[in-house]
């Protein structure tokens, strides 16, 4: 390093950061000059924090890694990208946006930078998707829609629906003693499954999963313990047993209040990936001769050939 590049360093950091606290700035400095790794956490952190409002600060000052950037610390998506702007010159990496999508707390940006900057594999985390990106890709629609807030972590997914009293069949079941369906709370766990099938990674999902070619096939194994009523959240998880095209075969739990309220053994659904380019109709055929088999599509309490 020549004589005059330390100067022309602190000169550019010092402009890029003026904002910034002074241990930002500092660890700025030991990272570009002496190649300290360990300083990128206090870095990222800082430049956060420079982009914050008062009440955001004071939240983001208390939080651990799992505080929810959009979520819980409010930022929009105009603030995060001038986030990433500056951290792209600070720490002289680019960042996808692909890659920006899958960080949603403060501990994925800490763990893919840190691997970015390292060069090294990212970090397999659980992946968590807010209600607004649920609804977006689900194939259901409210009325009928039973999922909130999913994180899907491996082979695994958890979701969240709290019953508020407002769902349009608790009007007649039961008159004045309102009760959540036991089949609706497996019909939730049906959905988390598509769900699955959709934003998952498995090695049977060889590509994206069309939506629209998803459709129950069996459910095995069902047990009901509990009655469930408004105000009570359902939390439900959901396991992949087997993924192969053209079927996949989920079990799953529900629980409230740490009380097991319905569980099935095998979730069984039937699915088709996006037509080729070349406009080949075999995904299409598929979804047809699925239909005339009685296979139900979307809702999973319509009746397949099985039924009795």
């Amino acid at each position: 390093m020549s004589e005059g590049e330390p100067n022309n360093c602190q000169d550019e950091l010092g402009e890029l950061l003026k904002r910034c606290s002074v241990a930002t700035l500092d660890a700025a400095l030991k990272f570009r000059q002496k190649g300290d790794l360990s300083q990128i956490e206090v870095i990222v952190m800082g430049i956060i924090d420079r982009h914050l409002e008062p009440e955001q600060r004071e939240i983001f000052k208390n939080a651990d890694d799992g505080l929810r950037i959009y979520e819980e610390l409010g930022l929009d998506s105009l603030t995060m990208l001038e986030i990433v702007m500056l951290v792209e010159q600070t720490l002289q990496l680019s960042i996808e946006n692909e890659e920006l999508r899958e960080l949603r707390t403060i501990g994925d940006v800490k763990y893919y930078l840190d691997a970015k900057v390292r060069g090294v594999e990212l970090p397999l985390r659980p992946k968590i998707f807010s209600v607004e990106e649920v609804a977006s890709v689900m194939p259901h629609r409210e009325p009928f829609l039973f999922l909130q807030e999913i994180t899907v972590d491996g082979v695994e997914a958890r979701g969240q629906y709290k019953i508020t009293g407002n769902e349009y069949f608790l009007e007649g079941h039961f008159k004045e003693n309102p009760v959540f369906p036991a089949s609706i709370m497996i019909e939730a766990l049906g959905q988390l499954c598509v769900f699955f099938l959709i934003r998952g990674s498995h090695s049977g999902l060889t590509t994206n999963v069309n939506p629209a070619s998803i459709f129950f096939a069996a459910c095995d194994g069902i047990k009901c313990r509990r009655i469930c009523k408004p105000g009570d959240v359902l939390s439900m998880a959901i396991r992949v047993e087997h993924i192969r095209h053209p079927l996949a075969c989920f079990s799953g739990e529900i629980f409230v209040d740490g009380q097991k309220s319905a569980s099935a053994q095998e979730i069984k659904l039937a699915f088709d990936f996006y037509p080729l380019v070349d406009g080949s109709n075999e995904t299409s055929g598929q979804i047809e001769s699925n239909s005339q088999n009685g296979v139900g599509r979307h809702g999973f309490l319509m009746p397949s050939s099985r039924s009795a």
